[in-house]
């Protein structure tokens, strides 16, 4: 079958794919347009966003409880965020693998300990995007090699101020504001794993 083609009748679930129709494709995702049968039996049209790297997000922590956050400018939003160190990674490549080499890049930090914060589905209405989420500490610094297409600017600032700015909407990237909200959690049930600094 040719890529893109689906079976007369396709079943999602209660959702019947009449026709596919990929619009466009390139090295992060694929877009494509359905002509379907909704749930309750009408025609309608669906767009989707096949991504082809889980979006992978670390909150590192240092030996005196302190976190990095890294300001960009977002083209797709016109506007400048603070996020927690966060890139892609291939889907064939462990996630942590992927962590460990985000957080070099864009910091210069290295980690010897980690902790799997979540998984979960970023936008699950109109994509496939899958993030997965880390902590990190025993770190040590080395030299930042952020991608030729960014330019970042990195803020370090204790972890419970980053709390903070989590709940007064100055960090809104979901991703950050996600995987801050779990290690929040952690901390405030006396959950954090051996080994990381005590949190101010």
């Amino acid at each position: 079958m040719r890529q893109g083609a689906v079976m007369a009748n396709d079943k999602r679930g209660p959702w019947t794919v009449a026709s596919k129709q990929e619009i466009y494709d390139n090295e992060w995702i694929r877009v494509s347009h359905y002509a379907v049968e909704t749930p309750r039996g009408g025609q309608g049209i669906y767009g989707s966003v096949h991504y082809k790297h889980f979006a992978i997000g670390i909150v590192p922590v240092d030996t005196e409880g302190y976190t990095f956050l890294v300001g960009q400018f977002r083209f797709p939003i016109n506007r400048y965020t603070w996020e927690i160190p966060e890139g892609g990674g291939p889907l064939g490549i462990d996630p942590l693998e992927s962590a460990a080499r985000e957080l070099a890049e864009e910091t210069g930090l290295m980690a010897r300990g980690w902790h799997q914060l979540l998984c979960c589905d970023l936008s699950n209405s109109v994509s496939d995007e899958r993030a997965i989420a880390f902590l990190a500490w025993d770190l040590t610094q080395g030299q930042a090699s952020p991608e030729p297409t960014e330019e970042l600017e990195i803020r370090r600032l204790p972890l419970t101020e980053a709390f903070r700015m989590v709940a007064s909407g100055a960090i809104d990237d979901a991703l950050s504001v996600v995987s801050l909200q779990a290690v929040q959690l952690l901390y405030q049930d006396n959950r954090l794993p051996k080994g990381l600094p005590i949190v101010r």
